[in-house]
């Protein structure tokens, strides 16, 4: 699958130090914590995942886990190109905390974290070498400094038979992704471990369906659409004549 995360934190101190000694999560905590982020969605509870495997969660499905002092969400609606402007709500939720954004996309290099302390701001990077640097508030954290600093430049094989050509951005979005992660998480995604990593195998998420009633239900939607596909008539052929003009053939 690669890098993909779309992960808030709300911790209150320490997010890596507070996952490392957090237990089974309570499910009705958890729930009540969902309808108070996700306020007039429909949420409804499923199969869930672990922190390991559930931060890149199926669209319109969250994984969650509340303990006093700590809560994580998984969830793709976070993963936004300026992180400065998630939702009010999920903001608001911050106050007297601190909160983590971390969304990454490895199919095109993205990455975009961010920091608030007490609901305030202090930290937003969003970047890829598509789009260049996209959002970039307040000073870089230490784990980012030697990125800038020009001594993790970014190592990109060329296809075989090609030339390299310098990566367009400083550094990989994707190793800074990783190591803003450990630092802001405890834990990574793709790479090598270390002893004191948050154990993210070993934390369960719990499963919820997230809807707006005001959408239309994505089955409904699927289902009309394989009844559309259902009905086009079967698939002609044609080929080129010798005049150029178009010749109707049976089958492939």
């Amino acid at each position: 699958m690669g890098a993909k995360t779309g992960l808030l934190v709300y911790a209150d101190g320490d997010a890596p130090g507070l996952l490392r000694q957090v237990g089974p999560a309570d499910l009705d905590r958890t729930a009540a914590m969902m309808r108070r982020l996700y306020p007039g969605r429909e949420i409804e509870e499923c199969e869930g995942s672990t922190l390991s495997d559930g931060v890149y969660p199926p669209s319109g499905t969250a994984y969650a886990a509340s303990w006093p002092g700590v809560e994580v969400i998984a969830d793709q609606r976070v993963m936004i190109d300026a992180p400065s402007q998630l939702t009010e709500d999920l903001v608001a939720a911050s106050a007297g905390r601190r909160l983590v954004l971390h969304a990454m996309h490895s199919v095109v290099d993205w990455l975009a974290f961010a920091v608030w302390e007490d609901g305030h701001l202090v930290r937003s990077l969003s970047l890829s070498p598509d789009n260049g640097i996209i959002e970039n508030i307040g000073e870089p954290l230490p784990f980012e400094l030697p990125y800038w600093a020009g001594d993790r430049p970014a190592d990109v094989l060329p296809w075989p038979g090609e030339e390299a050509e310098p990566y367009v951005l400083p550094f990989h979005p994707l190793d800074l992704g990783e190591d803003a992660l450990r630092a802001l998480c405890g834990f990574i995604q793709e790479g090598r471990t270390e002893p004191d990593d948050v154990d993210a195998d070993a934390i369960e998420l719990y499963g919820f369906h997230v809807r707006n009633p005001r959408e239309p239900d994505p089955s409904e939607s699927e289902a009309e659409l394989r009844r559309a596909v259902e009905a086009m008539p079967p698939p002609r052929f044609f080929t080129l004549g010798s005049d150029g003009s178009l010749i109707e053939r049976e089958g492939l």
